[in-house]
């Protein structure tokens, strides 16, 4: 019976593990991260923004239905009382976090940004955290997680959806820590075009001048 509960413990552990929550700080911008325009990912951002955190949420997006769903977002929260001035729509056509943070890291260093809020669904929020600080050094992110009802930390075992969401995260963390990103090191440092074809694209934007699947709009 003790070793079922330490056991349980350790499972509950690894569960809550995936929710990284740190207490919200001024910082230079708000980034909210794609795959969610009218839920609580972005519904989290603004309210940031509307507290005083940052003057500006980025609402970061890839193509739905033939716009960027970070312009979609805007509307949303436009249309629920928020002020179109505190958002601009990041469109690009990554298909990972790691491509995400590869695409915006040009980004944000235009912008000069030291400290970012990065809100994220909170099963994510620690992947994206360490993603977002291994691809893009030299800025301090700070995970800010929104609430998601499909994952429970604890007994996440006994939920299907939970079940399915821990497995995913951890497997993408692990690859991430352990293969993909000693893998971009590598290839960083002999010069070699990394095999992503967006990472690759950031890669080459550094080289030579700028990547054309990304594009910038103010709200009005």
């Amino acid at each position: 019976m003790a070793l079922a509960i330490q056991w349980q413990a350790v499972l509950n552990f690894l569960g809550a593990y995936l929710i990284s929550s740190e207490q919200p700080r001024s910082a230079d911008l708000i980034l909210v991260l794609a795959g969610d325009f009218w839920g609580p990912r972005v519904v989290k951002g603004a309210d940031l923004a509307v507290q005083g955190y940052a003057p500006l949420a980025l609402m970061s997006g890839t193509p739905y239905q033939g716009r960027m769903d970070g312009e979609l977002a805007i509307e949303f929260l436009v249309k629920k009382g928020y002020p179109p001035r505190l958002f601009e729509s990041f469109g690009h056509n990554s298909r990972s976090t790691i491509e995400e943070a590869m695409v915006l890291r040009p980004e944000l260093a235009r912008r000069g940004v030291k400290r970012v809020l990065l809100v994220t669904t909170a099963y994510h929020s620690r992947r994206a955290g360490i993603v977002f600080r291994l691809f893009c050094p030299g800025i301090q992110f700070i995970a800010i997680p929104a609430p998601d009802p499909q994952y429970h930390p604890d007994d996440w075992w006994k939920d299907p959806s939970s079940r399915k969401l821990f497995y995913s995260e951890w497997s993408k963390i692990l690859a991430t820590v352990l293969i993909v990103y000693p893998k971009y090191l590598l290839e960083r440092a002999v010069g070699k075009r990394p095999t992503s074809l967006l990472i690759s694209a950031a890669w080459q934007q550094e080289r030579c001048g700028s990547i054309p699947t990304t594009h910038t709009i103010k709200a009005e």
